[in-house]
Order: C-alpha cells, then structure tokens, then sequence
C-alpha cells in the first residue's frame, strides 16, 4: 500500500465515526503529500499532483456526508439559558425541584379563584393594544387632558388608522371588548360580571411603591338596577376574603372619565386593624384602589343603553394587594428576581 493509499484509508475511517468531521480537510497529511511533490521527479509530478486533488475532493465529500449523518441523528434538546439542573448533574447548579411559583402568580391565581365563587368571568388583557380601546371607548375624547395622567408608552407599531400601537397603562383596555363579547347575557336576562388581569405599563419614576411595569386587576358587572352600594359591598366582599379578616371600607369622590360617579376606595389597615401604624400613617387608612359607577358614555360605545343598564367598575394594582398582605416594603422586589426574597414564598 502506497503512503497515498495509507492516508487515503486512515483519513476516511477517522471522518466515518468522528463528530467534528471538518477537522480532517486541514489534516497534517494533506499537507505533507503536497510538501512531498517537490521531492517527486518532474516527470511524475503532474500525476502526484492529480491524484491528491483527487484525494482531497473525496475528503470534502466524505467529510459532508458524515455531517448529514450528524444533523439527522437524535440529539437531546437542551436549554442552554436553564440555571437549574435540568441539563446536567453539576452541584453548582440550582436543584429543579427547589423551584416555586412566582409570588405575583400565585396570588393571581388566588385573586381569580375568589373572582369565579363571586360569579365572575376572569379574562386575560393584552400587552399591546389601539388607542381606541386605551381611550376613545372609554371617554377619553381626542385631545383630553386625562390622557396624559396615564404617561402612556407609544410603540413604532401603527394599527389600521396609522396611529401608533401602546402599551396598555391599565386592563380597562379590556373592557369595551368585554361588554361586547357578553352583551348578550344581558339580552337573556343575566349580568355581566367579568374581570381582567394582565400586566400593565407606566412611565413611572421608579421607588419603593411605583414600577413602570406592574400587574392590575379590572372588574365590570353590568345588569338592570345596580347601584353603588352594590360596588362597595361586593369590593368589602373580595378583599375580606382575600385578607381573611373584616374589614371596614368606606369611599370618598374622585374623578375618572370613565367612571361617574367615581370614588377612592379604602380600607381599614390589616396590620393594625385600624389603631393606626406606620403602615397606614396613623390614620387606620389605606387608599387601596379606584372604582366606581360606569358612565353612560362607556356603555353607548359598546351599544348598551345606559337608560336600561348600569354598571360598576373597579382597578386594583395586584402587587399592591400582595405588598400589604405579605407585609413587602419595596415593589421593586417583585422584578428583581431575587431569590432571598422568591424563597420566602
């Protein structure tokens, strides 16, 4: 067997099973074949030269093929961003059975199951809506000054009108769409009882009580006859049994344009059950939402009639209601991923 020949056998068995088969077109004995040409007499070096092209060309083909064969073989998935143990047996790596449900989750999912044994529908919200249902469906005109107490983030994004696309400052975004969807509840003689949950965006400056980027909870229930006390019980009725205690409530005027009349809603603090402590500034208080009776105005622009229908509506930042129950100084914490304060939970 020539040395050509030699190489020829060991090149080609060595890229059959190899798993970096590209090494092989720089191997050290291509180069020396050629770096032995020179030594080859004239007259033969012309077919020692055609031979290693030769040579060389069966390489890059053997050398392709066997990366076909790498590509369909089976190869475990896995994911290469995974902090925990999921791809590999290191102790330096976060076990996978010591990971838990993101606090803001679980309480979520506590708030929408107090929601559905009160008769509400839980929807999701969107985290990228028109300015149509941001403002115009809910009485917020063109042009209104109200539009800019929400310091909305605009999008590049354009919807069908060529007006930019936002983030949604609040999950009453939802709310046109929602009287809609269910207007014919009404028709049949049941209530639109619905709630909808969802991050939210605000051009906030950041501290220990505001983010820009936070979770809200939405409610609406419409029907024939309904009034404001029936907004006020049914808010006494969800955050005593999210608090698991009494508490006494009470509502002083405010304004929102989409709400007439419109009403701050407080509670009394849970920490001190009223005495008064740093909590709530001594005052036994806390400004724990904004709510009240939804305007004609938002029901003409979902083509129900306010002469028949009324309604309530309340917001409710999800984090705020998870700082007091938890006790949580900084809502920062939620986002800042953690884990002294995560395993708390």
């Amino acid at each position: 067997m020539t040395d050509s020949e030699k190489v020829r056998e060991e090149l080609l068995t060595h890229i059959a099973t190899s798993d970096a088969p590209h090494e092989f077109l720089r191997a050290y004995q291509l180069r020396a074949l050629a770096d032995d040409i020179k030594n080859i007499p004239p007259e033969k070096r012309a077919e020692a030269g055609r031979a290693l092209n030769e040579l060389k060309k069966e390489v890059a083909a053997a050398v392709e093929k066997r990366q076909a064969e790498l590509l369909d073989r089976d190869v475990e998935q896995i994911d290469v961003t995974a902090p925990m143990d999921i791809n590999s047996d290191s102790p330096s790596l976060l076990p996978a059975e010591n990971g838990s449900i993101h606090p803001i989750s679980r309480e979520i999912q506590t708030m929408s199951d107090i929601l559905g044994r009160m008769g509400f529908t839980v929807f999701e919200s969107r985290e990228l809506d028109d300015q149509y249902h941001m403002f115009e469906s809910l009485n917020f005109p063109a042009g209104h000054p109200a539009r800019d107490d929400f310091d909305t983030f605009m999008t590049v994004q354009k919807d069908k009108d060529g007006e930019p696309l936002i983030a949604p400052a609040h999950t009453s975004t939802m709310q046109n769409r929602i009287l809609r969807q269910l207007k014919p509840q009404l028709e049949s003689g049941q209530p639109i009882a619905a709630a909808s949950i969802d991050r939210v965006f605000r051009n906030e400056d950041l501290d220990p009580r505001h983010e820009h980027t936070f979770y809200q909870c939405e409610g609406i229930y419409v029907d024939k006859g309904i009034h404001a006390g029936m907004l006020v019980a049914t808010l006494k009725t969800f955050l005593e049994s999210y608090y698991k205690k009494s508490l006494d409530v009470r509502v002083n005027p405010f304004y929102f344009p989409f709400t007439e009349p419109s009403f701050e809603f407080s509670m009394s603090c849970p920490f001190c059950d009223g005495e008064g402590c740093g909590v709530c500034s001594h005052s036994g208080w806390i400004e724990i939402l904004g709510c009240g009776m939804i305007h004609p105005n938002v029901l003409k622009m979902a083509d129900i009639d306010p002469t028949v229908y009324t309604g309530f509506a309340w917001g409710v930042g999800i984090e705020r209601l998870i700082m007091m129950k938890h006790g949580i100084e900084d809502v920062r914490y939620f986002q800042s991923a953690k884990l002294d304060f995560l395993r708390q939970f």
